[in-house]
């Protein structure tokens, strides 16, 4: 994994220098675009991307100024470069927009089947998505649009990202600044050597704001990106069930979510391999800081978390397998290193104040534990938690939600194996710490549970788990210096060192 990483950077740094050295520039004004912020260039930009393409390929320039445009295809051979103070601005017609049939999808910014392809600068893409979003909602309610219009919103496909790549090689996106789409934000689809680095995302204008989605992509390096999402900001996905997200290196960025922060799935049907995920900070965060979701068929397989710190976390850690859209593919989890995490998990919402927080669901509920929680026939293998410290409110009360510790309480917890994946999706569950079901091969070595106020529940409870190694672990209670932290149940090989 290191090594392949290693090769990655290599070629990027290879690449951006073929880049620098060899682009010609074609400025948009010269095609006559006005960054007026009112007249509609989208013709023109086409024709300048169309020109740099067939010329052998360069840069498409935009100087300051603020360019409108609806949907734009870039071509292979082709970057965008922003300018410091240029804004390519969305149109905030919704028929200005292109859905692209291959996707079912609308974005501002289409690649398809494109090689060498770039977006850099200092400059901003504005998609304006608040402002487009309900203008489309008013074309649907005065019937010239058809859409579902499911939970009072239409649907995000007829909705347009600022960007999306669908099978392209060789894609830089680096310094840019993306802000208020209309669904979500970028994606990566079926693309391969993929680098987006120093990127800043407002992505919190509407409803389905992910910050950055990649989906089946292989050799793709994020690095140095600040994201502030309304919904989930790093998600990682799979459409294909022979489809493959691999070889990923996601390092020193920062994130704050309406939703999850590091998340694998939902779709999740494919491979998820050979990751290394670094040094990255959430905040703010309504779901969990980090979810792997095997639901849908997934094989997710050698991923190394290192060193993460969440602060105002709903929740920190929630692995999970099911059988939602899986087809009769059977799911897998194994080989998963989480290490270097520091995460704190507050009693108040911590997503409140976000134009499109998240709801209250699932109640009643004391506060979630972290959990890994596999199915009978298909458990969650080979997982390694080492230098964590995880501090939780604590104050589960058991007369607002109660599960005991019996066999009926136990057994009564629902497998909800068809079920979208969520920490809460339980309600109320044993622990205050961490909650581990059907798995096998389960280590926590110099683990740190801290909660701020005494809870009923013991800090971890296991059921149905073969092989459970507890080395280094500390428990912190008010009033609890003689009560058991560790409560095993249909468990067998545990170790307590």
């Amino acid at each position: 994994m290191i090594r392949n990483l290693k090769l990655l950077i290599a070629f990027w740094l290879l690449q951006s220098c073929w880049m620098a050295g060899f682009a010609k520039d074609y400025f948009v004004t010269d095609f006559g675009a006005k960054g007026d912020g009112i007249t509609l260039n989208t013709t023109i930009i086409q024709k300048a991307i169309d020109f740099a393409n067939e010329n052998g390929g360069g840069r498409v320039v935009f100087t300051p100024g603020n360019f409108v445009t609806g949907t734009i295809y870039l071509k292979s051979n082709v970057t965008l470069h922003l300018e410091a103070g240029a804004t390519i601005l969305a149109s905030t017609n919704p028929w200005d927009f292109v859905k692209e049939s291959c996707v079912n999808w609308t974005s501002m910014i289409f690649a398809i089947k494109q090689t060498n392809i770039g977006i850099t600068g200092k400059g901003t893409i504005n998609g304006r998505g608040f402002i487009t979003a309900n203008n489309l909602v008013d074309y649907i309610h005065r019937g010239l649009f058809k859409d579902p219009m499911k939970l009072d919103r239409p649907y995000e496909g007829n909705r347009h990202q600022n960007i999306y790549f669908r099978e392209c090689t060789n894609v830089t996106v680096q310094d840019i600044t993306l802000k208020d789409p209309a669904s979500w934000n970028q994606t990566y689809d079926q693309c391969k050597n993929v680098l987006v680095e120093r990127e800043k995302v407002d992505s919190k204008s509407y409803w389905n704001n992910d910050g950055i989605d990649i989906i089946d992509c292989e050799d793709v390096v994020i690095r140095d990106c600040y994201i502030d999402a309304a919904d989930d900001v790093f998600c990682f996905k799979s459409h294909d069930f022979k489809g493959s997200c691999k070889n990923v290196l996601l390092e020193n960025c920062v994130g704050r979510s309406s939703a999850s922060g590091i998340k694998f799935g939902t779709v999740s049907r494919g491979e998820f391999k050979n990751f290394k995920i670094r040094n990255v900070t959430m905040y703010d965060t309504y779901r969990s800081a980090i979810t792997f979701a095997a639901v849908d068929g997934a094989e997710i397989e050698n991923i190394e978390v290192d060193g993460v710190r969440a602060y105002h976390t709903g929740n920190v850690i929630f692995l999970r397998t099911g059988r939602r859209w899986n087809r009769g593919k059977e799911p897998y989890m194994r080989n998963i290193v989480i290490k270097n995490v520091y995460a704190e998990v507050p009693m108040d919402k911590p997503d409140a104040g976000y134009s499109y927080e998240g709801p209250i669901e699932d109640l009643p509920r004391n506060i979630s534990p972290a959990s890994i929680v596999g199915l009978p026939d298909c458990k969650i293998q080979d997982v390694r938690m080492e230098n964590i410290e995880i501090v939780t409110c604590g104050g589960g009360n058991p007369l607002y939600a109660y599960r005991g510790l019996t066999p009926a309480d136990l057994d009564s917890i629902p497998e909800m194996e068809s079920t979208y994946p969520e920490f809460s999706q339980f309600k109320e569950l044993p622990a205050w710490g961490f909650y581990i079901r059907h798995a096998e091969g389960i280590t926590f070595n110099n683990v740190k549970f801290k909660a701020l106020k005494k809870d009923y529940r013991p800090a971890i409870v296991t059921d149905d788990v073969n092989g459970l190694v507890l080395k280094n672990v500390e428990f912190k209670e008010p009033e609890s210096d003689k009560k058991e932290q560790v409560f095993t149940y249909k468990t067998e090989g545990v170790v307590i060192e």
